[in-house]
């Protein structure tokens, strides 16, 4: 049985996959040349390749300052392990994309893959992302969070959620739409089914009451 190549541990061992796939697009390679990990140079074009085991800020900083001679700059790390590991390796991708700078991965068997080409950036407007944004903003009360924190976060929903509560522990058990009229939350109703932070309970069609999770997390509301 053929025995897989452990993952690359080395900055050097990057180096051979990355020389060989450069020249065979052409391209004459050579290893540390004026601090650069890796330059290459075809017909007059100047392409660098800072090689790293892992993605981090120094990287990226050396890759920005290459950029001032030449625009044909990749990093070239280690393909990424696992759903969590994928899961960072794409956003580190994204950003450096952002930044103009081209991404090569090296497989545990030496294979080198383009991940991002080195060239400006232009984002895609995501309309749908920024229209939440603003319905988010324009619907929550005050400004009840503190920013940079972590933790339970006092969304507009939960606003909604924690009125209809209240008004059912002074009330009982209601209409959805009493509820509505009452609170001023328009989406009662379906915020009472939808039952998302286990404070409701139907006690029939279309009436509604605080469960006993409810009654004890009102204690905090």
């Amino acid at each position: 049985m053929k025995q897989a190549v452990a993952q690359p541990e080395l900055e050097s061992t990057l180096y051979a996959p990355v020389k060989a796939m450069l020249e065979g697009r052409g391209f004459d390679v050579k290893a540390e040349i004026g601090g650069a990990d890796v330059l290459a140079i075809n017909d007059g074009a100047m392409l660098i390749v800072e090689l790293k085991t892992k993605f981090s800020l120094t990287l990226l900083q050396q890759a920005v300052e290459r950029q001032r001679v030449t625009e044909l700059v990749y990093v070239a790390v280690p393909a990424p392990k696992g759903r969590t590991g994928s899961k960072a390796f794409k956003a580190n991708v994204n950003l450096c994309r952002r930044l103009g700078i081209g991404v090569l991965s090296v497989t545990p068997r030496g294979q080198v893959v383009v991940e991002a080409d080195p060239g400006p950036y232009t984002p895609r407007p995501t309309p749908k992302k920024r229209a939440l944004l603003l319905r988010e903003f324009s619907r929550r009360r005050g400004d009840p969070n503190l920013g940079g924190t972590r933790g339970s976060i006092e969304t507009a929903y939960r606003q909604d959620a924690r009125d209809c509560a209240r008004y059912l522990h002074e009330q009982g058990a209601a209409r959805g739409r009493d509820v509505a009229k009452a609170t001023g939350v328009v989406n009662a109703t379906r915020i009472m089914a939808d039952n998302y932070f286990g404070w409701f309970q139907r006690v029939s069609t279309g009436i509604y009451d605080l469960s006993d999770v409810g009654r004890t997390a009102l204690v905090g509301l």
